[in-house]
């Protein structure tokens, strides 16, 4: 090989590539205008449509599984769980991008949002709870992978962000959200495999983080509201110094 082909020659890494898979799945999630509900193509399907392999596409659609685009069922298929936000969430991912630091503002941000949620809700008369309630099953249920954990998770705080009935606020939120989650768990994503703050007793940790959160949500309890999110925010932050 010429020297100065090969110095200048660089293997885009992997997870990078399935990066840009994920956007492309987005982008034909959008463009074909297809609903909560409506069934992908297959994975060799979908690799033959955005030149790639069917590994990459695998690695691509758990990326957008973790961050509740879509449900992979097993034997199935990949299913569209709701639709992409495209232009709030593409500059908040090239921000990070650019400036990784900035990651702690978008974590706060995340934070401010759903305290903007809090007094909506809470003004309401009453609460119907049974999502929240499928959606803290859903997480106790979450042992087995770091994507299905996440996933679950970032189920489980957009589904109390659409408890406020704003779909600008949701929307907002889902791509903060989906920022911060690309950031703090690709190597999580990627590896596929429960990691040690998912294990025994920080798993039951992780699962009463989000218990009273619900609770004050059945007593609805703005002042009660307020601090079990706001403890949720702490152990994210101290999360995020450790592993992010």
């Amino acid at each position: 090989m010429d020297e100065r082909y090969r110095q200048s020659f660089q293997l885009e890494p992997v997870t990078r590539i399935a990066d840009r898979v994920a956007d492309q799945v987005r982008d034909y999630i959008v463009a074909n205008d297809l609903e909560p509900g409506a069934r992908l193509p297959s994975e060799r399907r979908l690799a033959e449509l955005v030149g790639s392999s069917r590994p990459t596409v695998s690695q691509a659609l758990r990326s957008l599984s973790v961050t509740g685009l879509i449900e992979i069922r097993p034997g199935a298929g990949a299913f569209v769980l709701r639709k992409p936000t495209t232009a709030v969430g593409t500059g908040l991912q090239m921000m990070i991008e650019l400036e990784p630091d900035s990651i702690g503002e978008a974590v706060d941000m995340r934070h401010l949002l759903e305290m903007a949620a809090v007094e909506r809700i809470t003004a309401k008369p009453t609460l119907e709870l049974d999502s929240i309630e499928e959606a803290l099953e859903r997480l106790r249920a979450a042992k087995g992978s770091a994507a299905e954990w996440i996933a679950a998770d970032t189920n489980f705080h957009v589904t109390f962000i659409r408890l406020a009935e704003n779909r600008f606020l949701t929307s907002v939120f889902e791509s903060v959200h989906d920022a911060v989650v690309a950031r703090a768990y690709q190597s999580w994503i990627v590896a596929n495999e429960p990691p040690p703050w998912l294990a025994g007793k920080e798993f039951a940790a992780q699962i009463a983080l989000h218990e009273p959160i619900v609770a004050a949500l059945r007593a609805n309890d703005g002042a009660q509201l307020v601090a079990a999110l706001t403890r949720h925010q702490k152990a994210l932050e101290a999360h995020m110094r450790l592993h992010g």
